[in-house]
């Protein structure tokens, strides 16, 4: 799946409708992935796509210039899961925690399809365990693509700008 290139609800009040309707459940499900991250249970971010859903980390430089390049592109779950695994059993990284603020969550249109466009602001906090200290992270903003019709929602897309050009540190943990 790729960037949606449908526009917005067309006013605010389009927008504030479509919100009223479906923002809590988009709320939770944003709120779902942060918390599975910080709580290092990233293998559950996966079954929050849907199977063919996309995860893409790339800078606001990329993104701004429709360049391909990102940190993480991963084009399905299974793909995500495979990530994952490698994460926990091959690479060798210093433990690490993340803290996400989430904010301005708001659904800004609706595909032809269903699927809802959502986009919020984050900030993620990295404390590196033996050390202690912790540190701004990222910052961005995520676009999303949210379906809504089935059981439970999920992620036809995850997409994570982050503002600035590169990531200090290699970056191991999805954000």
């Amino acid at each position: 799946m790729h960037a949606s290139n449908s526009p917005p609800a067309t006013s605010w009040q389009d927008r504030l409708a479509l919100h009223r309707e479906h923002g809590d459940t988009v709320t939770y499900l944003l709120a779902e992935w942060a918390h599975a991250i910080d709580q290092n249970r990233v293998e559950d971010i996966a079954a929050l796509m849907l199977p063919n859903g996309r995860y893409t980390v790339t800078s606001r430089f990329n993104h701004d210039r429709g360049l391909p390049m990102a940190i993480i592109d991963a084009h399905s779950a299974a793909q995500l899961r495979d990530r994952i695994k490698s994460m926990r059993l091959a690479n060798i990284y210093q433990p690490q925690h993340y803290r996400h603020v989430l904010s301005a969550i708001q659904v800004t249109g609706q595909e032809s399809s269903g699927l809802l466009q959502v986009r919020s602001s984050f900030a993620v906090v990295r404390t590196l365990e033996m050390m202690g200290d912790s540190m701004l992270f990222a910052t961005g903003e995520c676009h999303d693509l949210v379906d809504v019709q089935g059981d439970a929602p999920r992620f036809a897309q995850r997409r994570m700008i982050f503002d600035s050009r590169a990531v200090e540190t290699l970056m191991v943990i999805p954000i």
